[in-house]
Formats: structure tokens, C-alpha cells, sequence
């Protein structure tokens, strides 16, 4: 082969004056057509991939969006007016019923604040002659801040002061310049009568500890609320932020005007609410928008003519896509039908009931996508919008799409007590024997459970750490009756979207859907691509073959060549 191939220099065509090299590009040519058509297949399972990409970040934002809105203080909002914001302004949460309140602000709660009635003239004046300590108490407890150095200016004691550990959670230090010498000033960092600020031992310091004069004293908070106490007595707080008076509303103090009397009024803000059913519902369509766009078959030619999208009939988009649907279309986890003669159950149990649906319209825009009815004409339907929910019963609205795994009993024999973390929503069958003894056995959702006294809690499966108070005590009896776990649709599709969205494990071969699709489309083309390396291969040898063959050929033809030009020459030569 060296005899007709010297590096990237080939002598094909040399022999006869034939263009080989035409010949033999048209032949690996024909060959790389394989290479081709394997590119184009890995090329489609990375178009997939990208789609699973975008699909899967989409979902992640939609999870994003619902995680700020799972909980009934974040989905429904209170507005709270006050009559005279200057002495106090207030919020409210999803516990605040709505309603009035008056309120009468008899004092502010106030830290305390001592500044020494003597001074130096500069910053840089020392302040001590000799080491010395400084004693305080705060709330009750003494404090030291020990070897205060000789020397010691103003300015570096405040700085120790602010510094030291003993005094850094408890007291600020600063100074007060009143024109002509500067004031040590110590002020309590917290509000409250109890957090004085008594000053015991300044050891040679030039201020001595009678020197503290108390120019504001720690006191509290001061109001009555809707008449109460009616002693002519106070409600005390140590801060101006007071949250545990009137359930659900949060007090926040601005000014003392014990002659006045301030109204606040608590309503429900169904615009806002409003407002964020129409940002979840934005964010499920465009999940449903994309998964439409990746599945949808194009019939505009014909039924004979019938084409897919990327992702037609691909099951892990049809898994994801059934999956959400069945949320928004189902009834609330651990949601009880609303029984109109007892007044029991959840008023609202389904989107559907406060005007969410799916639109069904083939030939309309939002055909497969969520829909919501506010008002109609029709009023046979009017109790099935959104408007009409909102003025009647926002707060089950509310819940219908942000109560978080609230516990309740359908049964007087038992109440619900607490749960753990990891107890999952869902409606669960109780089962309680007893005995003269006391509880015998008993099971929630067919799981065995532990007893103590007259508390049973399960142990494992979904209700695991599920506990119930038993309230029926009656011996040697067997009682039943089911208690539910609720769960939001907010919190339902984030619990399922984490599912959908969970990373591929490679130690356990789990993971979502699409990450599941993504690892075995990363394996098919791994194996194409050793596919596409061995055709090169092969196809590099027999290019190789092939210039080697036809430069053979070509120096034989160039022989003959040759050969006929001598014969016809000697020819010539015998014709004279």
C-alpha cells in the first residue's frame, strides 16, 4: 500500500488520467447516509430530553408558586381598618373572624434609659484611674464586665460595653452631648417593666452608680379591648406588638391616648384571594399548555393524514398530565361531602363546586385548560362561581385550596390529638376495642396501634404518627368511625409534583417520570453514539480499502496503458 499512498497524498487518477477519487467519495458517500440517519434518531431523543427540560422546570416553578400559597395565612388574606392610625394600626390572619373591636391604648411599652448626670469634656477623656469592674443588673440578674483598663477613655468604654459578652444581649451603651461634656447613656435593648436596668458597682470608674439617673423607665404596654378589664385595670404587655389578645389580629401600638378610644374592623379580602386562585390557575395552564404543545396530533389533512407532535403518546407526559388533572378534579384529600341537615363536612370539596373546570370546547382556545367561571347569567349555575363562593363563604374557599394537613374526627367515641410530619393526608377507618382494663387493641387504616392510657397512635403505614384521644371509655365494647387528614390542593399537587420532579437516583433506580425517560434516553444514545462510531470506523477503513484498491487499479491501468502505446507504436513502424 506505501507504493501508492504517502500520507494525505493519494495517486489515484495518475495512471490513466480517471478521476478515483470522484468514484470513491461517492461511495463512502452512500455509506455516511447510515451515519446520517443515526444522528437524526439521537438527534430526536435529544429533542425529547429538551422538552422533558423545559416540562419538568415548568413544573418546578409551578410547585414554587403554590409553596407560597399552602397555607391559609399566606391564601387568605384579612384587611384591618383602624380609626386612628396615628395611636395604632393592626394585621390580621386567617383566624380573625370578621369583626369590630375597640381598643383603648393606656400606655406604650418602653425600655429603660439611664445617662449619668456628670460628663467629661472630650471622648478621649479617661474615665478610669486604676482596673476596675462594672456591675449591672438587668431583669433581675447581675452582670460584670471585668479589667476595664486604666486610662480607659469614653469612647473605648462604650465600645467594651457594647462588645462584652455580659452586656452585648441586655444593654447598649452611647453617649449624650449636651453642648459642653459628654453623658455616659445605658438603655435596656428590650421593652417591659421587668427589663430594668439597675446600675450596683462602677469600681473606680468617674462615674459612680448613684451617678445613673433614670430619664425613662421600662414599662408596659397598657390597653383594654372592647371594655375589658372593666376594673380599671390593664391588659399588659412587654411590647408594643401584641398578638395574643384578640385571636387572629396583631396589635401594633403607636402612641399612649388613654382618653380615646380606637375602632378597628376586620373584613375578608376576597379580591386577594381572588387574585391568587387566578395566579395558581395560570400556573397549572401553562404546565397543561406545554404538555398540550408536546402531545398534541395534527388532523388539518385528513384522518389519513394524521401526525403526532415530539411527544405524542409518550407515557411519562401522560402519566404527568392524568396525574394533575386528577387533582384538580377530584375531591379534596381527607375533604368530607357537606351534609346541609347536620351541618357537618366541608362546604367546598372540589374546584369544580366554586366555578374551576376544565374547558371541554374542542374549537375554543383554552380547550383543555382550566377555566373560571366568576359570574354567569344563568342561575341555576350560580352557586357554582367563583363570585358567589367569595361572598358566601370565603374562608371554605380558602380552605378548599390551602388547609394543611388539619386533623378532624367524624366521630364522638374519639378526637383527633396530633400528627407527625410524615403522617400523610387521606381519610382513615379507626377501629377501638376494649376491655375492663381499658383499651385492648386498636387500629387506624388496618395498622396495629400503640396505646397509652386512653391515647392510641399508629406506628406505621400512611397514618403513622396519627394520635387519637378515645373518649368513649365504655368497657368491653368495639366502636369504629373515620378520621380525616386534610389536605389543601395546594399541598396536594406540591406533594405530587415533588414526585413527578424527583431526581434520578442512581443507587436506587427511582426517580420521577421524566428523569426515569431521561436516563433511558441517555442510554439509547450512548448506544448510538457507539453506533456511530463503529460506522465510522468502517466506513474510514473502507475508504482506506478502497483508495488502496484503485490506486492498484489505477497504476495497472497505467501500465496497459503504456503497453498499448508501444504496440501501437511498433505497429506503426511495420506498416512503413
Amino acid at each position: 500500500m506505501s507504493d501508492y499512498i504517502s500520507g494525505n497524498i493519494n495517486f489515484a487518477g495518475l495512471g490513466n488520467g480517471t478521476d478515483f477519487n470522484q468514484l470513491i467519495d461517492g461511495l463512502v458517500d452512500i455509506e455516511k447516509r447510515r451515519v446520517t440517519s443515526l444522528e437524526s434518531w439521537k438527534q430526536s431523543w435529544q429533542d425529547k430530553v429538551e422538552q422533558f427540560d423545559e416540562l419538568n422546570s415548568q413544573m418546578v416553578s409551578l410547585s414554587s408558586t403554590l409553596k407560597s400559597l399552602d397555607t391559609l395565612n399566606e391564601f387568605m388574606a384579612k384587611n384591618v381598618s383602624s380609626s386612628n392610625s396615628n395611636i395604632l394600626t393592626a394585621t390580621a390572619d386567617a383566624d380573625a373572624q370578621e369583626a369590630s373591636h375597640n381598643v383603648v391604648v393606656g400606655n406604650l411599652a418602653t425600655n429603660d434609659v439611664l445617662v449619668t448626670t456628670s460628663g467629661v469634656s472630650s471622648l478621649s477623656t479617661s474615665v478610669t484611674g486604676a482596673n476596675t469592674n462594672f456591675t449591672y443588673s438587668y431583669a433581675g440578674t447581675s452582670y460584670t464586665i471585668s479589667n476595664i483598663s486604666a486610662g480607659t477613655d469614653l469612647q473605648t468604654l462604650v465600645n467594651i460595653i457594647n462588645k462584652h459578652p455580659n452586656s452585648e444581649p441586655h444593654i447598649r451603651a452611647s453617649t449624650v452631648f449636651d453642648g459642653s461634656v459628654y453623658h455616659l447613656q445605658l438603655t435596656g435593648r428590650d421593652l417591659g417593666a421587668d427589663n430594668q436596668v439597675i446600675i450596683s458597682n462602677t469600681g473606680s470608674l468617674v462615674f459612680g452608680a448613684g451617678d445613673f439617673n433614670e430619664t425613662q423607665g421600662a414599662s408596659n404596654a397598657k390597653i383594654r379591648v372592647d371594655g375589658f378589664p372593666d376594673d380599671g385595670t390593664w391588659i399588659e404587655r412587654d411590647s408594643n406588638s401584641i398578638n395574643d389578645v384578640i385571636e387572629g389580629i396583631t396589635l401594633n401600638l403607636k402612641e399612649a391616648a388613654p382618653g380615646s378610644t380606637v375602632s378597628i374592623g376586620v373584613t375578608t379580602d376576597t379580591e386577594k384571594i381572588k387574585e391568587n386562585i387566578r395566579t395558581v390557575v395560570d400556573k397549572i395552564n401553562e404546565v397543561r399548555t406545554k404538555i398540550l404543545e408536546l402531545t398534541k396530533v395534527d388532523t388539518s389533512q385528513g384522518d389519513d393524514k394524521v401526525t403526532g407532535s415530539i411527544l405524542t403518546g409518550n407515557y411519562g407526559v401522560d402519566m404527568i398530565s392524568q396525574n394533575l388533572k386528577n387533582i384538580t378534579s377530584s375531591k379534596g384529600v381527607g375533604f368530607e361531602y357537606y351534609d346541609a341537615d347536620t351541618g357537618t363536612g366541608d362546604y367546598y370539596t372540589s374546584l369544580g363546586q366554586i366555578g374551576i373546570t376544565t374547558d371541554t370546547d374542542e374549537g375554543s382556545p383554552t380547550y383543555g385548560l382550566l377555566i373560571i367561571e366568576e359570574t354567569t347569567d344563568d342561575p341555576d349555575k350560580e352557586k357554582f362561581t367563583l363570585n358567589y363562593a367569595l361572598e358566601n363563604n370565603p374562608e371554605e374557599v380558602a380552605r378548599l385550596f390551602a388547609v394543611d394537613k388539619e386533623g378532624v374526627s367524624r366521630s364522638s367515641d374519639f378526637s383527633y390529638s396530633s400528627q407527625l410530619d410524615v403522617t400523610e393526608p387521606g381519610s382513615y377507618d379507626v377501629v377501638i376495642t376494649t376491655s375492663a382494663a381499658g383499651i385492648s387493641s386498636a387500629t387506624i387504616d388496618g395498622e396495629e396501634c400503640s396505646i397509652s392510657g386512653w391515647q392510641i397512635t399508629c406506628n406505621t403505614g400512611d397514618p403513622k404518627g396519627l394520635a387519637l384521644d378515645v373518649n368513649n371509655q365504655t368497657p368491653n365494647s368495639t366502636f369504629s368511625g373515620i378520621v380525616d387528614i386534610k389536605q389543601g390542593k395546594a399541598g396536594e399537587m406540591i406533594d405530587e409534583l415533588a414526585e413527578l420532579t424527583k431526581p434520578y437516583n442512581h443507587a436506587t433506580n427511582e426517580g420521577g417520570p421524566l428523569a426515569i425517560l431521561k436516563e433511558n434516553y441517555g442510554d439509547i444514545m450512548e448506544g448510538i453514539d457507539k453506533k456511530i462510531e463503529r460506522e465510522n470506523s468502517r466506513i474510514a477503513r473502507m475508504e482506506y480499502r478502497l483508495k488502496n484498491q484503485y490506486a492498484r487499479l489505477d497504476a495497472l491501468l497505467g501500465q496497459y496503458n503504456q503497453q498499448q502505446q508501444a504496440l501501437t507504436s511498433q505497429l506503426a513502424q511495420l506498416s512503413q
